[in-house]
């Protein structure tokens, strides 16, 4: 609209002094470039009267006990160190620069990526799959799309690889390649195998190996949850496994006798001469363990080390203090210490045992001094610190190092530039909103929450057990089928949405809650939206409360205190954590009583 304006008042200028005919274009494209400036200043008004919500303010704080419990002293980080939804995490290290990767599912954009040089403090630098032609997830449920990513660095051709399994789009296994982590990455190159979880492996002679989970043989299945590890040999200059060159290296497990289940996310790595391959084993659930075997070619034959596992929380006391549990899903690297350590992701469940924070990722220092690689207290209760690497300053949550134990998030919606850790789902941020003078507008799409398609919300992950966030929102729906609030989400069959929607000539707020796919409206009140409206979630544990302020008077609670249950992962499935969102919908079929 601004462009257009300055283009009408300087048509004059450009046209000063012409002939007649000149003249008369001039008026001619005045009218054209006014009518353009009249339907475009209308649809803002439209926009503004009520169809497209802004969000002028969000503030979300954490207030986990452990963390009070547990103050940092000078020389300590605490672990977790990516607290929420970040799990399956995969590293890397070039020089002195570490580079860490994880799963996003239908999240967008994909695969989160993080820098540190210590290993301590973490910086964003975005996500590897930031564009349409790398992910295509419009269709995909909140479980689907984005697996298990490695990164991996090829100092032959000094090339990053990060490869993943993409459930959506007709992708499959695919791998991206760059130069430079900070630069961007390539497009997809689609691999020719199925299964899940590859990773890569680059020998000191140049060759290069794929390895990844898949099905035993055809007709060779045992029993549920049996799977394989194989390699192949990889082409470089094609960016593509070799065919016939697939080998099953582990087959079930440690040990196929007691039937292990879900042996996956290989990675292999040189040591003493030999090839070791650590593999995750039992499922990312209860019985959730690192395990590891070695070779004298990276192709095998494969030993399994006698004190498997290395790496578990499941044979420990239930009734313990700050449980971590699922413990699993391994990468190792060397320090700035010059000691190894390995990221790995865990859960900490709530008092009713259940998983809102979702998988996230945990550190610890590993003791490859002997033959094998031990998790040092890797099968004790975890402590939620740690000592530094010597020499480490801790700067997390200062100087734009990602903030860890109890913090403060506050967004006020003034830049273009918004911060990492707001995502959309299925689709892109830019498809829907925009920053406005008066704070993020969001425009509604035609499909609600519940849809497994793109939805207009753009969501952070819930980061502790006890937190609120609260979100500032100026709002006028103009029918029942438009909504706008605050959501949280664990899928699109499991999620709360407390927003405000129009019935009759009313404003209304309601409490929606869907549970296996079926929406219940808990509780609605009339409401002034003549004033500015604060919404608000406040979890303490498995308890959830939803309230709201208007002209930032006391707040309200709506509906009472409600379950958390349907936002956890051991109720509803999937391998997600919470999302808090900004949502807004032109679909909505929540119904004020």
């Amino acid at each position: 609209m601004i462009k257009i304006k300055y283009l009408l008042m300087n048509l004059t200028d450009v046209f000063k002094n012409e002939t007649p005919i000149m003249k008369r274009m001039q008026m001619l494209l005045i009218g054209v470039f006014a009518m353009v400036f009249s339907f475009t200043e209308l649809q803002g008004q439209n926009a503004r009267s009520g169809i497209a919500p802004v969000f002028s303010r969000f503030v979300y704080q954490g207030d986990d006990q452990v963390y009070k419990d547990h103050p940092l002293e000078h020389d300590e980080f605490y672990t977790p160190i990516l607290q929420g939804c970040y799990p399956d995490p995969a590293i890397v290290r070039r020089g002195d620069d570490y580079f860490m990767v994880h799963s996003s599912f239908a999240m967008v954009p994909g695969v989160p990526i993080f820098h540190s040089t210590d290993l301590v403090n973490w910086t964003q630098i975005g996500h590897v799959l930031d564009r349409p032609s790398q992910l295509k997830v419009e269709h995909a449920g909140i479980a689907a799309g984005i697996f298990a990513p490695a990164i991996k660095f090829n100092p032959h051709n000094e090339t990053f690889y990060m490869i993943t399994t993409q459930f959506a789009g007709g992708f499959g296994n695919i791998v991206v390649t760059t130069k430079d982590p900070f630069e961007g990455w390539s497009d997809p190159y689609k691999l020719n195998f199925g299964g899940i979880d590859p990773s890569m492996f680059f020998d000191d002679d140049g060759k290069a190996y794929v390895v990844h989970n898949d099905a035993p043989d055809e007709g060779k299945e045992l029993y549920n949850g049996h799977r394989v590890i194989k390699i192949w040999d990889f082409d470089l200059e094609e960016n593509q496994v070799i065919p016939g060159t697939d080998k099953i290296i582990v087959d079930g497990g440690v040990d196929i006798t007691k039937n292990p289940i879900w042996i996956e996310m290989p990675h292999i790595y040189k040591r003493y001469g030999r090839y070791y391959l650590m593999c995750a084993e039992g499922g990312t659930g209860g019985w959730h363990s690192e395990v590891v075997f070695v070779s004298d070619h990276p192709r095998g034959p494969y030993e399994p080390a006698e004190n498997n596992p290395i790496l578990t929380q499941r044979y420990l006391n239930p009734n313990r203090a700050n449980r971590v549990e699922w413990a699993g899903h391994a990468d190792l690297v060397k320090g700035p210490d010059e000691r190894f350590y390995g990221v790995f992701l865990a859960i900490r469940p709530n008092e009713e045992n259940r998983v809102n924070t979702g998988r996230e990722t945990f550190i610890l220092p590993v003791d490859w001094s002997g033959e094998w690689p031990v998790f040092i207290n890797g099968l004790v209760p975890f402590e939620p610190k740690l000592k530094m690497p010597e020499g480490v300053i801790n700067k997390a949550g200062v100087e734009g190092f990602f903030p860890n134990g109890n913090f403060i998030f506050t967004e006020e919606f003034k830049s273009d530039d918004l911060d990492y850790r707001w995502i959309g789902l299925r689709t892109w941020r830019e498809d829907f909103l925009s920053i406005t003078g008066e704070g993020l507008e969001i425009q509604p799409f035609e499909t609600n929450i519940q849809a497994v398609a793109p939805i207009s919300a753009l969501f952070k992950r819930q980061m502790h057990k006890n937190f609120t966030a609260t979100a500032t929102i100026d709002y006028t729906p103009g029918s029942e089928k438009d909504l706008a609030g605050i959501v949280c989400y664990q899928s699109e069959r499991f999620n709360y949405v407390f927003g405000i929607t129009k019935k009759n000539n009313d404003y209304f707020l309601l409490l929606q809650r869907t549970e296996k796919g079926e929406s219940e409206v808990i509780a609605s009140t009339k409401i002034d939206i003549g004033k500015p409206v604060q919404l608000q979630v406040k979890a303490e544990g498995d308890n959830y409360y939803f309230n709201y302020s208007i002209d930032s008077g006391d707040f309200v609670n709506l509906g009472g205190m409600v379950s958390g249950d349907i936002l956890s992962t051991n109720v509803a499935g999937g391998f997600t954590g919470n999302l808090i969102g900004l949502y807004a919908t032109s679909a909505n079929d929540a119904q004020p009583e």
